[in-house]
């Protein structure tokens, strides 16, 4: 049986999701009290889907941030070009670098973005560099240097939040995840020295069972290097079970086991705060898997309730390109869901995240 909606969500909803898509466009479409360039600090309650910045083959970011009335867009991927480098490109190219002016690097359209009052959170990782050790903590050998990187986007770009996903062979790199830790302390003491906002995601795979050792152990280092983590988002799709998922019960499930674990890792922060800790990232329609792991329109509001009930701070998908439903029954793909959906119908539905109080 599908949980009733809070009221707040309730209230927002009863305009029905058209309403809600046109304005949200709408406000996309003017230009807000926000400089551009001025730090914008997200909201308690955050729907920032993924953008793939290595595809803008169905636009740009800024413009389909525009289309889809995304405000807040979680930009991925920042990583070495080599293994033992310690710069961060866009996708690991050398000719994107982390720049607010160079061709390519984001910074005119995070620039449209922040104008419009949204922001990007830049993302360090992914499953590729996870799996080449050109993310920027397995590459680098140097604390500080990684520290110099993420703290360049904060003065290049003016983000208040950084996300670290990391996963694959990441989650047991015991060297690297030591140095990311260190360099996101080191990073957030610069912060509040320099009276700089920011804030880290890890984002992490998990089971409906919650985080698996691994990504246990990320946390638990996190807390042993002193390292503030703002988010912690879990990754609820490609589970490779081999049977017929129930997509919204397994990320309620894994959330909530997860909630368990972060209770014995931080025992002393209240159950609302650590609710509020907890991100979820689904893959709308058909994930990698196949049909059997399918999250369909129909999970979207649920999901939206449910989240809304337990105060979780965040809410993605993987990825932006995908919501719409240009090619109904296929698995994985890149710029559609493999569902029958209107264009930005979860974008649409999760973006009344951002409006709660």
């Amino acid at each position: 049986m599908r949980r009733f909606i809070p009221l707040a969500v309730a209230a927002l909803a009863a305009a029905g999701i058209a309403t809600a898509a046109a304005t949200a466009t709408a406000s996309a479409a003017t230009t807000s009290h926000a400089a551009s360039g001025a730090d914008v600090i997200l909201p308690p309650h955050v729907y920032a889907p993924y953008f793939e910045a290595y595809d803008s083959t169905d636009g740009g970011l800024a413009q389909l941030s525009a289309e889809s009335g995304a405000k807040y867009v979680s930009l991925a991927f920042l990583q070495t070009a080599t293994t033992g480098s310690c710069t961060a490109d866009w996708n690991g190219d050398t000719s994107t670098p982390i720049s607010a002016t160079v061709a390519g690097s984001f910074g005119s359209d995070i620039a449209q973005i922040q104008a419009r009052g949204g922001t990007v959170i830049p993302s360090f990782g992914g499953y590729s560099a996870d799996t080449t050790s050109t993310d920027i903590a397995d590459s680098c050998t140097s604390v500080s240097a990684i520290a110099s990187v993420y703290e360049s986007l904060v003065t290049t770009y003016h983000v208040t939040r950084i996300d670290l996903d990391v996963e694959a062979d990441s989650l047991t790199n015991t060297a690297g995840i030591e140095r990311r830790n260190e360099a996101v302390a080191q990073t957030e003491a610069w912060a509040a020295a320099h009276h700089k906002v920011v804030q880290f995601d890890y984002t992490i795979p998990v089971n409906p069972t919650g985080l698996t050792a691994s990504g246990l152990a990320v946390l638990q280092n996190a807390v042993a290097e002193h390292a503030k983590i703002t988010e912690v988002n879990v990754m609820t799709f490609d589970y490779y079970f081999g049977t017929t998922q129930d997509m919204l019960a397994d990320a309620e499930s894994a959330a909530t086991a997860t909630y368990g674990q972060l209770q014995s890792i931080y025992p002393h922060e209240s159950p609302l705060a650590l609710w509020h800790s907890i991100g979820i990232t689904v893959m709308p329609g058909i994930d990698d898997f196949g049909a059997a792991e399918t999250f369909t329109t129909a999970d979207a509001p649920a999901l939206l309730g449910w989240a809304a009930t337990h105060n979780l701070g965040l809410i993605s998908i993987w990825a932006l390109q995908r919501d719409n439903g240009g090619c109904p029954g296929i698995k994985g793909a890149g710029s559609c869901s493999g569902v029958t959906q209107p264009t930005w119908y979860f974008s649409h539905v999760f973006g009344l995240f951002n409006h709660l109080p």
